[in-house]
């Protein structure tokens, strides 16, 4: 079953290896090198699609400066469909305000069965957009894409305005089969989000949480720079430990698991994204390690 079929049927379980294409920057060979070496973490390994994610600079969100320097990579559809179409299947995220209404209409037009699209909106109100989210689901739905339709949820977010579930009811309504959250390390807003998911009688579609290893006080700062809400306890914990990777590697292990059975009690359907969002290596090692032990976990 592919990934598409496993999230229309609702399945539990759900796992995805997150990445970000090369800089636009790059020259081609620099790109081929990238790509190979990223397909060799993805070969063999037990996931069932990769995410591809579609950058847009967020500064217009966050006036404090950004801790790594924003620059555009190419098109993640580009990036799946020379690179790794022939390995595995693929969410493509499709940040719409970056595109006009042609772009997005040959976007939909295009996509095939395996790749899988998640929308996403501007990151401020601030922001200049081509193109509004709701008006993106309008194009996909007029396109008549068979490609699974995802959204982003920030169960954080739901801490602050309590309206997260109601938001993903409401994409839900407009098309959505699945939703990827941004990267969790504040364990009791995703349970609350759950909860009041759950207490809404909707449709019920995969939630897919979002883990990425913190290895340096740097990656941290990034990590906030970008909106992760990292708890001050657990930010004080990671400090303090002998080994800062190993030891977020496991708090992410511990998390997925509480969240996975959870979310059964619930009766919503938990799977797992893992990503690095930093370019060490050491730490991109470390989250191919928390892949397999959530894989494990899972009994593949």
């Amino acid at each position: 079953m592919g990934l598409s079929e496993k999230i229309r049927a609702n399945q539990a379980g759900i796992l995805l290896y997150g990445m970000t294409p090369p800089k636009s920057t790059n020259e081609p060979a620099r790109i081929d090198e990238i790509a190979k070496r990223a397909l060799v973490r993805i070969k063999n390994a037990p996931i069932d699609g990769i995410v591809l994610y579609d950058l847009q600079d967020e500064s217009a969100r966050n006036s404090e400066e950004r801790t790594f320097e924003f620059i555009k990579t190419i098109s993640p559809q580009e990036y799946y469909r020379k690179y790794f179409a022939l390995e595995t299947d693929a969410v493509i995220y499709q940040a719409v305000g970056q595109y006009d209404k042609e772009e997005l209409e040959g976007f939909f037009d295009t996509i095939s069965s395996r790749e899988s699209v998640v929308l996403v909106g501007a990151s401020s109100k601030n922001s200049r957009v081509k193109t509004r989210l709701g008006e993106a689901y309008d194009i996909y739905r007029k396109s008549g894409a068979k490609s699974a339709l995802g959204g982003i949820c920030i169960p954080e977010r739901h801490t602050l305005k309590h309206d997260e579930h109601l938001k993903v009811a409401a994409k839900v309504a407009a098309g959505c089969r699945f939703f990827i959250s941004q990267a969790v390390y504040d364990l009791a807003a995703a349970k609350k989000f759950i909860d009041d998911y759950a207490s809404l009688g909707c449709e019920r579609v995969p939630l897919i949480f979002t883990f990425t290893p913190c290895g340096s006080e740097r990656t941290l700062e990034f990590m906030r720079w970008l909106g992760i809400c990292v708890p001050d306890f657990l930010a004080n914990r990671l400090k303090n430990s002998d080994d800062m990777l190993s030891a977020s590697c496991e708090l992410c292990l511990e998390m997925f698991k509480f969240l996975f059975v959870y979310g059964r009690l619930k009766g919503i359907s938990v799977g797992a994204n893992v990503e690095s969002v930093s370019t060490r290596l050491v730490e991109i090692e470390a989250a191919n390690e928390l892949l397999k032990n959530i894989a494990a976990y899972l009994g593949r």
